[in-house]
């Protein structure tokens, strides 16, 4: 899969492409550990939003991934280690804030909870990759960019080291 590092810069032109799609207020920014911290804290100053939650999640390897594609029996959830108290979202409008949607599950597992606790959930991601995707049905309701890439946000990348952008994961 093509890789590609995108700057500072880029990330402040993607906040600025997702703030004007925002028709609704939200009461809650829900972070996605950790790609959506820096992404949700930029969008919670942005908007206004003083009540924002960190979730954690823990998903399945990229090598079990390539298994699940192929059939769809074999799709496994992620875990949710780390999740507000439900009477911190119930009955409020949450934005789920991610870097990605690669295969959708981690941002729907979350997306899932949210409801399950009495919240209205939005999901919002920088970049949507459509053809990492394994629910055609669904998509962000927010997002910046559409790619095929594995992109590397300037948060991930190893600082003073070199960074080699293969082909290959």
């Amino acid at each position: 899969m093509r890789k590609e590092l995108i700057s500072w810069l880029e990330v402040d032109k993607l906040i600025d492409h997702l703030i004007p799609q925002f028709h609704d207020e939200f009461d809650v920014i829900l972070m996605i550990q950790k790609g959506g911290i820096i992404p949700g804290g930029i969008l919670s100053e942005a908007l206004g939003i003083q009540d924002i939650y960190l979730t954690d999640i823990d998903s399945p390897k990229e090598f079990e991934l390539e298994k699940q594609r192929s059939d769809p029996r074999f799709i496994s959830w992620p875990t949710i280690r780390l999740f507000p108290d439900n009477s911190l979202i119930e009955q409020k409008k949450v934005l789920i804030v991610g870097c990605a949607w690669g295969t959708g599950r981690c941002i729907s597992a979350v997306r899932n909870r949210v409801s399950g606790a009495g919240g209205t959930p939005f999901t919002c991601v920088l970049h949507y990759n459509h053809r990492r995707n394994l629910f055609p049905e669904e998509k962000p309701d927010f997002y910046a960019a559409i790619t095929d890439a594995w992109i590397i946000y300037p948060w991930e990348s190893p600082k003073g080291k070199n960074l080699i952008l293969s082909t290959s994961v």
